[in-house]
């Protein structure tokens, strides 16, 4: 049971099969689930569903990695759910507090998503650092640093684009 859970929880129920770039899936796969959990409970409900799945994440990640040789296998997608909910973050924000629909704010989902995608892929810097970790601290850590790093890039062509 344990395993069945870990890996529908860590593929974001089989996500992470999808192929190619089982990541690209996993980071898309993000984007309508962000959605239905604002229309759910609202912003702070999202806020509180980021550390929730990466907590979530982490065990599903380290049970289904235990004693393999690969510690960050391609179908684990979890890790980029939560580093896109980070990126989408400032968007979501933004909309509860200027009281618009999230998804009249359409742009910054684009903006979140490539930047997202960008670091993730490249890994630069600090999101390279946290993907050298052989263990799942690693796996989950380094799309959490992509993901703050393009909610902060986020955040500054917001601030470009309305002028501020």
């Amino acid at each position: 049971m344990k395993d069945q859970w870990a890996k529908i929880t860590a593929t974001v129920f089989y996500v992470g099969y999808m192929k190619p770039a089982p990541g690209t899936w996993g980071s898309l796969a993000a984007l309508p689930l962000a959605w239905l959990i604002y229309m759910i409970g609202g912003m702070w409900l999202f806020l509180l569903a980021i550390p929730a799945a990466y907590i979530k994440g982490y065990y599903a990640t380290k049970w289904m990695t235990e004693g393999g040789d690969d510690h960050d296998p391609s179908e684990i997608v979890i890790d980029e759910v939560v580093g896109q909910w980070i990126a989408l973050a400032p968007v979501i924000i933004g909309a509860a507090h200027a009281g618009v629909s999230i998804v009249a704010l359409w742009p910054g989902w684009i903006a979140a998503f490539v930047l997202f995608r960008l670091f993730d892929i490249t890994k630069p810097g600090p999101v390279g650092w946290a993907d050298r970790k052989d263990n799942a601290t690693g796996v989950m850590l380094d799309d959490v640093i992509a993901g703050v790093m393009a909610a902060i890039c986020v955040i500054g062509l917001a601030a470009v684009w309305h002028g501020i």
